[in-house]
C-alpha cells in the first residue's frame, strides 16, 4: 500500500512537471496543419475518449494554446497520470500513461454491515469496480466507512486498505475492517433542574442506559440526531409547564478512552414559571372573531403552555384556510410582565390572500396509478384553497393503508401571487400481504390459517383475498375481488366466492358433515365522507351430509327441509370510519350493521349485526379502545332459524381464552352449533411496548373480554356469559398485522375449551 502510494506521488509530480514542460515545448512548436494524431499508451480507455476532448482536429491549425488547452483536458478526465505531447512532421502524437483501474472492491471482517451496502457507501463516495483508482478517492472512501460505523455507535471501527496491483494495469482493493464492540451509553445526567426530578426528565428521552428492550430499540446507543429530539422533547416539557425562559445551556458528551461507553451531562436553566394573564386578537381576521375565539385553547389562570399556543396558531391558520388564504399568518406576541410572573398573549393575525389550487402533483407512487389517489382528493384543481378539504383528503387517501409516509405541501407559484401548486409525497408499503394464524388445543391439536390479500392489485386499488382454514374439523374457502370504483362516483363492488365444511371434534363421536357453498355480489354506495351503504344478494346452498351422532339441530332442519338447501339471501349494510388509522388507530370511532334477509329459497330467516369501536388518546402514548358487538336472528313465515346461519363466539376477535367458536349452546351430542343471539365486548389500554419509545407499530396491551351466545328461545341473561383477561401485543409487521394473545378465563363454566395462548396476523380485537 505504502509504495504504491509512493509510486502514485512520484506519478503525479512527475505528470505536473510534464505539463510544465509539454507547455513550454507547446509555445516552442511552429503553427502547423494536422496530417494526423496518433494516441500511444492507451491500455482500457476508448481512443474516442482522447479524441473527444482534444481541442484541435485532423486539417485545423496547431499552435502553442491548442496544445496546451489539450494537456489540460486530458488531465482534467482524471483517467491519467500522465499526458505528453510530441510533434513528428505534421503528425500529433498524444503519449499518456493510465490511472490503474479498480477491478474489485471486498471486504474483510464486517458484521454489522452486509457487504452490499458497504459497496453502495462506497459507489456513492464515487469508488467502485470499473472506476479510475485514486488514492484520495480510497481515503474517502475510508471515511465514508467509518462514517456509517459511528452511525451505528461502533466508535472503535478501524479499517485499513490493501490495495493489489494486478495485470493490465488494475488493483484489487480489500477494507479490512475491525468493528470493535458498540459504545453504549454509561450515563445520562441533567444539571440545574429544580422543579422536576431528574428522574421524570430522563423519562422524557428516548436515549437511556439500557433495559430488557434495548436489543430492538438500540436506546442505549447514542446518536447526535436521537439526543437532539431529546433536548427538544425536555425544552417542550418545560414550556408546556409555564417556564417560558427554559434553556439548555450546554450539552457535553464524554467517551470513554476504549470507546465503548459514553457519558451524557445536560446544563439547564429553568427560569420562572409565568402564568396566562389574558389573551386578545390583533390583526385582521375577516370580521369573523367569535369563531376563531372558540378555537383557543389557552386558558387564562394557568401555567402559560406552548403546546396550547401551537395548538392555537395552528387551529388559526388552518381556519383561515377553510376560506381560502393559504398565505395567512398568525403570530403569538408574548407580553410578558416579569415582576409578577404574567404573561398576556396578543394573537397577531394577517390573512394575507385569497389563493386556489392551480395543480395536484403526486410523487413517490412508483406502483400505485396516480387515479387511485386522485379520486380520494376533494380539494380539486383551479378551485378555491381549502384547508379542511386538504385535511380530508389527506385523511382520505391515508385511509387506503398503501403508503408507510404521506404529506401533503403547497407552495406559491412564481409569478401567480393568488396561486399554490400542492405536491403529495408518499411512500409505498407492500400491499400484498399473507396472513396466517394458530391455536392449539386438545381437540385440533395446531390449526391453522392462511390467507393471501392483495389490496393493491397492479397499482389499481381492487382487493383481492384468498382464506383458507385448514382446521382437522373446520376448513374454510374464501375468494372476494373488491373493486372500490365500480363506478366513477366511487360505488364499490364485491364479487365473493366461499365453501365451508364442519365436521364434529373427534371426542364428540359421529362423522356427519355439514358443508355450505355459494357465492354474493355486493355494492357499496358512499353517502357521505364517512358512512357507505351496502346492498347486495347471495346465493347459498347447504348440504347436510347424514352420518353417525349428528346433532339433533341439524337433524330436525333436514327432516323439515331436506338435507340439501338453497337460499338466496339479500344484505343491507352501514358503515361509518372516522378512526385516524386503519392498522393501527389512535382515535376515532368505527361504526357497522349488517343486515340478512332470506326470503327466496327453502330458509326464510332474518339476521342482523352490530358492531361499534371507539378509541380514546389519553395522551401520546396511551389508548383506551372499546368494541362492542351485538347479533340477532329470527325464523320467518312459521320456520325455524336456519342452524348453519348460526353466530359463534370464542377465540381471538370475540373473547379470548376459549377455544375459537366453542361458546354457546351444545347439543344433545355435545357439538358447539352456535346460537341466534350474539354478545361481546372488548376494552384493551394501549401503549408502545416498553423500550421502544413512541412506536407505535409495536404496541403492548392489557384486556378485559366479556361475551355470551344464546340459542333460540333461551333465555338472556348474566348467567351464560364468559369473560376473561391477559396481555397481548400487536406488530404491523411486514407479513401484515400480528396480534399475539395470552388470557385467563375469569368466568367459565364446566366443560368450556380453553386456549390460553392464541396468535394471528390481520384480526383486530
Amino acid at each position: 500500500m505504502k509504495l504504491l502510494a509512493h509510486h502514485l506521488r512520484l506519478r503525479t509530480v512527475a505528470s505536473f512537471v510534464s505539463l510544465a514542460f509539454a507547455a513550454q515545448m507547446a509555445w516552442a512548436v511552429d503553427p502547423f496543419t494536422v496530417a494526423d494524431i496518433r494516441v500511444e499508451g492507451l491500455q482500457r480507455v476508448e481512443p474516442g475518449t482522447v479524441f473527444a476532448s482534444m481541442p484541435v482536429r485532423v486539417g485545423e491549425t496547431y499552435n502553442d494554446d491548442k496544445g496546451t488547452s489539450a494537456i489540460r483536458s486530458l488531465f482534467a478526465l482524471g483517467l491519467f497520470t500522465d499526458v505528453r505531447l510530441e510533434v513528428n512532421g505534421n503528425v500529433l502524437v498524444v503519449i499518456v500513461q493510465e490511472r490503474p483501474t479498480v477491478a474489485s472492491v471486498e471486504f474483510a471482517g464486517n458484521k454489522e454491515f452486509s457487504k452490499e451496502i458497504l459497496q453502495g457507501a462506497l459507489r456513492d463516495a464515487g469508488l467502485a469496480a470499473g472506476r479510475p483508482y485514486d488514492k484520495a478517492l480510497a481515503d474517502r472512501a475510508e471515511q465514508e466507512l467509518k462514517r456509517q460505523y459511528i452511525n451505528r455507535s461502533l466508535y472503535g471501527a478501524e479499517i485499513v486498505t490493501t490495495v493489489t496491483p494486478t495485470e493490465r494495469n488494475q488493483v484489487n482493493l480489500t477494507f479490512n475492517v475491525t468493528e470493535g464492540r458498540t459504545a453504549r451509553i454509561k450515563d445520562i445526567d441533567i444539571v440545574g433542574n429544580k422543579a422536576f426530578s431528574t428522574g421524570t426528565l430522563k423519562d422524557l428521552f428516548d436515549l437511556d442506559t439500557g433495559g430488557w428492550m434495548s436489543w430492538y430499540s438500540k436506546s442505549d446507543q447514542y446518536s447526535r440526531a436521537k439526543l437532539n429530539a431529546d433536548l427538544e422533547a425536555l425544552r417542550s416539557y418545560y414550556l408546556a409547564r409555564g417556564y417560558l425562559d427554559f434553556s439548555i445551556d450546554s450539552t457535553q458528551v464524554a467517551m470513554s478512552p476504549d470507546k465503548e461507553s459514553i457519558s451524557i451531562t445536560v446544563n439547564i436553566t429553568e427560569g420562572d414559571r409565568f402564568v396566562v394573564s389574558g389573551i386578545s386578537l390583533g390583526g385582521n381576521y375577516l370580521e369573523k372573531e367569535d369563531e376563531f375565539k372558540s378555537l383557543i385553547t389557552i386558558k387564562p389562570g394557568e401555567a402559560y403552555n406552548a403546546d396550547q399556543v401551537a395548538q392555537t396558531v395552528k387551529a388559526f391558520t388552518d381556519h383561515f384556510g377553510n376560506y381560502g388564504f393559504a398565505f395567512a399568518s398568525v403570530e403569538p406576541r408574548p407580553e410578558v410582565d416579569r415582576a409578577n410572573n404574567r404573561v398576556a398573549i396578543v394573537l397577531q393575525a394577517d390573512p394575507s390572500r385569497r389563493a386556489y389550487v392551480r395543480r395536484i402533483n403526486i410523487q413517490g407512487n412508483a406502483k400505485t396509478r396516480d387515479e387511485v389517489v386522485r379520486r380520494e382528493f376533494r380539494q380539486f384543481e383551479s378551485s378555491w384553497y381549502d384547508a379542511e378539504k386538504i385535511k380530508l383528503s389527506r385523511d382520505r387517501v391515508d385511509r387506503l393503508g398503501y403508503f408507510t409516509e404521506l404529506s401533503i405541501t403547497s407552495a406559491e407559484v412564481p409569478g401567480a401571487p393568488d396561486q399554490v401548486d400542492l405536491t403529495v409525497e408518499l411512500k409505498e408499503k407492500p400491499t400484498g400481504s399473507i396472513s396466517v394464524g394458530a391455536g392449539y388445543s386438545s381437540a385440533e391439536k395446531v390449526s391453522l390459517t392462511f390467507g393471501l390479500t392483495q389490496d393493491n392489485l397492479f397499482g389499481s386499488g381492487n382487493r383481492l383475498d384468498l382464506q383458507l382454514n385448514t382446521g382437522k374439523y373446520n376448513r374454510t374457502a374464501v375468494v372476494s375481488a373488491t373493486d372500490p370504483y365500480f363506478t366513477a362516483n366511487g360505488i364499490s363492488r364485491t364479487v365473493d366466492l366461499f365453501y365451508k365444511s364442519q365436521k364434529p371434534y373427534q371426542d364428540q363421536g359421529g362423522n356427519y358433515t355439514l358443508i355450505t357453498m355459494g357465492g354474493g355480489l355486493k355494492f357499496g354506495v358512499p353517502l357521505t365522507e364517512l358512512d357507505t351503504l351496502y346492498v347486495g344478494i347471495n346465493a347459498e346452498r347447504t348440504r347436510i351430509n347424514p352420518g353417525t351422532n349428528i346433532p339433533a339441530a341439524y337433524l330436525a332442519y333436514a327432516e323439515r327441509f331436506g338435507y340439501s338447501s338453497t337460499s338466496f339471501p339479500f344484505t343491507l349494510g352501514w358503515s361509518r370510519d372516522s378512526r385516524d388509522s386503519a392498522l393501527a388507530p389512535n382515535a376515532g370511532r368505527y361504526q357497522r350493521l349488517l343486515g340478512e334477509l332470506g326470503l327466496l329459497g327453502d330458509a326464510r330467516y332474518f339476521k342482523a349485526n352490530y358492531q361499534y369501536q371507539q378509541y380514546i388518546p389519553l395522551s401520546k402514548r396511551y389508548t383506551l379502545a372499546f368494541n362492542g358487538e351485538v347479533g340477532w336472528g329470527k325464523g320467518l313465515s312459521g320456520r325455524p332459524f336456519p342452524v348453519f346461519k348460526n353466530f359463534y363466539s370464542g377465540g381471538l376477535g370475540s373473547v379470548r381464552g376459549y377455544e375459537q367458536s366453542t361458546l354457546g349452546p351444545r347439543d344433545v351430542t355435545g357439538a358447539f352449533i352456535g346460537g341466534t343471539r350474539k354478545v361481546t365486548l372488548n376494552t384493551e389500554f394501549i401503549t408502545p411496548f416498553p423500550g421502544v419509545g413512541n412506536d407505535r407499530t409495536l404496541r403492548l396491551f392489557g384486556f378485559v373480554d366479556i361475551g355470551g351466545l344464546y340459542g333460540e328461545g333461551e333465555k338472556l341473561s348474566a348467567s351464560g356469559l364468559r369473560a376473561s383477561t391477559g396481555i397481548g401485543f400487536s406488530w404491523i409487521s411486514p407479513l401484515g398485522p400480528l396480534r399475539f394473545a395470552f388470557a385467563v378465563p375469569i368466568r367459565k363454566q364446566p366443560g368450556d375449551r380453553i386456549q390460553k395462548l392464541q396468535f394471528q396476523i390481520g384480526t383486530s380485537f
